[in-house]
């Protein structure tokens, strides 16, 4: 099965200038369809709006953090696959983000390259 890249993909971060830069990673590996927010909440209620088929959130933010958001999405049963990036590299926090459901982890900073392979291990190659 091909990843459909008309898909609509949700990007979470405080930081609008990695917004920015995630963004332009996926329209470089061909994604189109891609939404922002700026924090769990938000991202909340654009889902609630909005089937997603992949949502990619930062970890650290206020006031709901990226954790909070994947606790609160599998909560609600929802198998949206779902990728987590943050700047800790810390062993325990990747034991607490599968336990919690996230599909993958990426550890900033990243490139294309990198964002390609884990969403491919997530949804299958393209």
């Amino acid at each position: 099965m091909s990843v459909d890249k008309d898909m609509h993909v949700l990007i979470v971060d405080d930081y609008k200038t990695m917004l920015r830069i995630i963004k332009n990673l996926l329209g470089q590996l061909g994604f189109r369809n891609v939404d922002e927010a700026t924090d769990g909440e938000m991202a909340l209620k654009l889902m609630n709006g909005r089937k997603y088929g992949l949502v990619i959130s930062d970890w650290n933010m206020e006031p709901m953090t990226g954790l909070g958001l994947l606790k609160s999405v599998r909560g609600k049963n929802d198998n949206v696959p779902f990728i987590m990036i943050t700047a800790e590299s810390k062993t325990e926090n990747v034991i607490t983000a599968k336990e919690a459901g996230v599909n993958n982890y990426i550890v900033k900073p990243f490139n294309a390259d990198t964002l390609k392979q884990k969403i491919s291990a997530v949804l299958g190659d393209f």
